[in-house]
């Protein structure tokens, strides 16, 4: 017969320590990945291209959905790499396939990102640019 374990307690210790090590796997990210810093380049220079032009809640609600699709594939791609550099260090073909193909998912959630980004901003953009040509 087998049981249950009984549900953890709520501890604010235990609960600043997991925040703790959720910071350090970001650092981690950013510290090791190239990508993961032009991603967070590329999030900090739409968010200000919102704020300039003044997007709206809904379009905001768009944008903020790209932006974490975009960290939560890279990070889960860097947390992948680093589990197969551990469990298979030497080359093997089913690990670069398994690496490449967390890659793509990445590769998608960039390429959302960007159509969200163009659908998002053109609108902006196109009266901007038509209140620049009339002056």
């Amino acid at each position: 017969m087998t049981t249950t374990p009984k549900p953890e307690r709520f501890s604010l210790t235990t609960f600043i320590s997991s925040v703790r090590y959720a910071a350090a796997g970001l650092r981690t990210c950013l510290r090791s990945q190239r990508n993961a810093r032009v991603h967070l380049l590329a999030a900090f220079l739409v968010v200000l291209c919102g704020a300039v032009l003044c997007i709206s809640a809904q379009d905001w609600r768009w944008i903020a959905v790209a932006i974490f699709a975009v960290w939560t594939t890279e990070l889960i791609n860097t947390a992948f790499e680093h589990l197969c550099d551990v469990v298979s260090p030497a080359y093997h073909d089913s690990v670069k396939a398994a690496k490449d193909i967390a890659a793509g998912a990445v590769l998608i959630a960039v390429l959302f990102a960007v159509v969200v980004g163009v659908l998002t901003f053109f609108p902006y953009l196109s009266v901007f640019l038509q209140g620049a040509q009339a002056h």
